[in-house]
């Protein structure tokens, strides 16, 4: 390794954070909808992770102001957390944790048409524009039959609204990690992480409040499970998968990071089938082969040397 490269155990557990753990936030999430109104578990999840991450900066005397450009930081963690991660919770309310994960699949054929320092290279390549078309079929597989319905139907239905909702999130979440990778803040990763997570909190609790989410909203009466699902992803999905996520954004290519979504929708479906009692149909299973192989076309071409 190069002097000043992080060491290759830390990148390791790194990645294995955002493959598993980032895996099984969606079923977290959807048992935490049990108790929790969906802006409501999101601002308090990342209040909660935020003010610890912000507490841990104190203990250890770490820096949490940079020089400038804090207003990075704070436009990341509204791209990410709130637009991103705040459809996610909303689609999940009426849409299965399984099927949400694979759509969230096509993020890293998104990260392709942002990433534009690397356009030449991208829309040169011929496994690149095969990925983006899969991805492109694997979606229509996936909700061809939902938009059908939906088309058919009212489109102001939850369903309906909740497909938007996870437009957004495919939109948002790559434009805020290609946001972030070319425009660092010089800050200490946790002491980043905190600030995202607070811009995404106060999102979330202002949203919460517009919507009358904590009028009658009694905490006595959330269930255990909600509980012990919104502490997981306070600890695990925040503070360990998150802050591993925007570490590994700043020491690896945006595009190699994103391959989170190769093992996040398998982890997905095997905790939805099996603990939530989700079906798949065969039109869903195969989306997620396509994108999947898509967002591997992509990431091989990455990797194949070039030739002069």
């Amino acid at each position: 390794m190069s002097q000043g490269e992080p060491s290759r155990l830390k990148v390791y557990l790194a990645f294995a954070a955002i493959y598993i753990i980032w895996g099984s936030t969606y079923y977290g999430i959807k048992e935490a909808l049990t108790g929790f109104p969906p802006f409501m578990l999101g601002g308090l999840r990342f209040a909660v992770a935020g003010t610890l991450l912000f507490a841990w900066c104190a203990i250890t005397r770490t820096p949490v102001f940079p020089v400038g450009g804090l207003w990075k930081a704070l436009l990341t963690g509204f791209l990410l957390l709130f637009l991103g991660n705040g459809a996610v919770v909303w689609a999940q309310q009426t849409i299965p944790s399984s099927v949400v994960a694979i759509t969230i699949a096509v993020a890293p054929l998104t990260f392709t048409l942002f990433d534009r320092p690397n356009w030449g290279g991208n829309f040169r390549s011929p496994a690149t524009l095969s990925g983006v078309l899969a991805g492109v079929i694997g979606v229509w597989l996936l909700f061809s039959e939902r938009l059908s319905v939906q088309l058919a139907g009212s489109s102001g239905s939850p369903e309906g609204v909740a497909l938007v909702a996870l437009a957004f999130a495919i939109l948002a979440w790559p434009a805020g990690s290609i946001f972030t990778k070319y425009n660092p803040v010089e800050l200490d990763n946790t002491a980043n992480s905190a600030w995202q997570m607070l811009m995404g909190a106060l999102c979330f609790l202002l949203v919460s409040a517009g919507r009358g989410e904590w009028s009658g909203f009694s905490f006595s009466e959330v269930p255990p499970r909600a509980w012990l699902a919104e502490a997981y992803l306070v600890v695990f999905g925040s503070i360990i998968g998150y802050s591993a996520y925007v570490w590994l954004l700043s020491v690896r290519p945006a595009t190699q990071v994103s391959t989170y979504a190769y093992v996040n929708p398998v982890v997905a479906v095997l905790l939805g089938v099996f603990l939530g009692n989700e079906t798949l149909e065969w039109h869903e299973l195969a989306g997620l082969v396509v994108i999947l192989g898509g967002v591997l076309l992509i990431n091989l071409a990455k990797y194949r040397p070039v030739r002069n």
